[in-house]
């Protein structure tokens, strides 16, 4: 496969935690699912191997659909970087089997009230 072939994109950093994801990375995932037998873009030109080229009309809602899910996640991605390590919240769980204590419990309650869910 070609320079810059959907496939190979997954080496582009993600920004991941709290951060915003760049257009280009909603430009890519878009490609990837309106052409899943794969696609090349460089930033101007869309190339498939065997898709249709997706219109401006249909990568355009792809992204917004991509962006509002992920607009819609952003207490998921916030309560994730909140949460106390795993190490940690095992200690904790042990801690409070040995002395009858909900401190787990009552760390992750208030993280989860720190950033709700939607309704």
């Amino acid at each position: 496969m070609g320079r810059g072939h959907v496939n190979e994109w997954n080496t582009i950093p993600s920004n991941g935690g709290t951060s915003m994801k760049s257009d280009s990375e909603f430009h890519i995932e878009a490609l990837r699912i309106l052409c899943p037998n794969g696609a090349g873009w460089d930033g101007v030109e869309i190339k498939t191997i065997s898709d249709p080229i997706p219109t401006q009309k249909e990568m355009d809602a792809k992204i917004a659909e991509l962006k509002a899910e992920y607009d819609a996640q952003e207490y998921a991605r916030n309560r994730a970087s909140d949460y106390p390590s795993i190490g940690d919240q095992l200690d904790m769980l042990m801690k409070d089997m040995r002395d009858g204590t909900t401190t787990h419990q009552e760390s992750c309650e208030a993280v989860k009230d720190k950033y709700p869910k939607p309704t």
